[in-house]
């Protein structure tokens, strides 16, 4: 079935199917290219291929094929930097976090849990743990965006042109999906040290002595023993990531914004993303904090399993606040309040 140019432009991904070279340029249609600037059609040697042409933002002159070697690693680097970094930002939420989950005896508030930190721990407290969350995040940002875009383009290709402009959001959701399973084999190991050193004050000073007590303790495969709970947690996280910031920034731009995209600033698209980031987000945690409770619970118990939480807790306690029902949100804005920073 022959597409019009409108079909063509809301396709997931919509370069993929770029016009042949006899065709009018969808750039020039669009009367943007890319970030608002003008980018040249391909040359006819790869014209009658889907390549599309982006400038590197660190060096305009130069520019990346879609799809290639250079293409991956840049989407590698950039979540690296947007996953590693940024939750290394924000150990000393997270460490509240985890030990609210773990002892809300104990940790009852965010304010009273920054007072315990610093009692117990002193300021150097607060950021216990901080290097295998910068490790582990980081390998796990470079998956998940690496590969969500491999998985885009591979899911695409298969529905073909017409059936991923009808299905665009399943595609969103396939690809994070998938990215995710894998992105989460390479977190593992890192998030189990980290919950441990972070609840367990006496155990470990950080990765280098609490990698090897662990492994000591509970062997290699106890580094995996939250892989499922990790799963449950992080994969509904990043389908909800990935869908929610395409629908929220698409509805930003059709009514809140009178000016097409392509017309806008770079600033005022920066702005936008950002926005788009932190509402999503807050969908996010929302939507990954009961098995966040269960990761953290089984990474901090020592031969702890998941049938532990079923058939050993009590739920009225709240010690696994998201199996007690009352007591599911008591801790779920620290959970949720950097994730739209992140």
């Amino acid at each position: 079935m022959a597409l019009s140019e409108s079909s063509r432009n809301a396709l997931l991904p919509g370069y993929l199917y770029a016009a042949p070279a006899a065709a009018a340029s969808p750039f020039a249609a669009a009367g943007g290219g890319v970030g608002g600037r003008a980018v040249a059609a391909p040359s006819a040697a790869v014209a009658g291929g889907p390549a599309v042409w982006a400038r590197a933002p660190s060096e305009p002159g130069r520019r990346i094929e879609m799809y290639t070697p250079a293409f991956y690693a840049a989407c590698t680097a950039g979540g690296i930097a947007s996953c590693g970094l940024t939750h290394m930002t924000v150990t000393p939420l997270d460490l509240v976090k985890c030990n609210m989950q773990i002892d809300p005896a104990k940790y009852k508030s965010i304010s009273s849990g920054f007072g315990v930190l610093l009692k117990e721990q002193g300021p150097k407290g607060f950021f216990r743990g901080w290097v295998p969350t910068l490790l582990g995040y980081s390998a796990q940002g470079a998956c998940k965006f690496g590969f969500y875009e491999f998985f885009k383009k591979y899911y695409s290709d298969i529905a073909g042109p017409e059936y991923a402009a009808k299905y665009k959001t399943l595609i969103y959701l396939a690809g994070s999906a998938s990215a995710e399973v894998i992105a989460d084999i390479a977190l593992c190991p890192m998030e189990a040290v980290k919950v441990r050193v972070q609840t367990q004050p006496g155990f470990a000073r950080g990765l280098s002595d609490g990698l090897p007590k662990f492994v000591k303790s509970e062997g290699y495969t106890g580094l995996y023993k939250g892989i499922v709970p990790l799963w449950g947690r992080q994969i509904p996280y990043t389908m909800m990531k990935f869908a929610s910031f395409e629908m929220v920034v698409e509805m930003i731009y059709k009514y809140a914004i009178p000016a097409p995209k392509s017309e806008c600033s770079k600033n005022l698209q920066l702005g936008v993303s950002f926005a788009g980031g932190y509402i999503a987000g807050v969908f996010c945690a929302i939507v990954s904090h009961p098995a966040d409770n269960l990761v953290s619970f089984l990474n901090n118990a020592k031969g702890a399993t998941v049938g532990d939480v079923s058939c050993e807790e009590d739920w009225s306690s709240g010690a696994i606040y998201s199996w007690a029902p009352v007591a599911y949100c008591d801790d779920w804005y620290p959970h949720w309040s950097p994730m739209g920073y992140l």
